[in-house]
């Protein structure tokens, strides 16, 4: 399997745990990991998956967010 197919599969793992996760802060930063992950894996793409780009950098401006206000 190719570095870029591992990456793939890496971010999908990153995401599908973060889902687990009781504690909404927790799930929310490992989230943006992943979706970092996945951000990195469509650049390397060829040519750019933009679609996998353009989401995961929305979700975790998402993240971001909620994770910065203030209750």
């Amino acid at each position: 399997m190719d570095p870029i197919s591992i990456l793939g599969y890496s971010a999908s793992l990153l995401v599908l745990v973060s889902f687990v996760m009781k504690d909404i802060r927790h799930l929310r930063i490992l989230n943006s990991v992943g979706c970092g992950t996945f951000i990195l894996y469509g650049s390397l793409l060829h040519p750019i998956a933009w679609p996998i780009v353009i989401t995961n950098s929305a979700i975790i401006g998402i993240n971001i967010f909620y994770l910065t206000r203030k209750n």
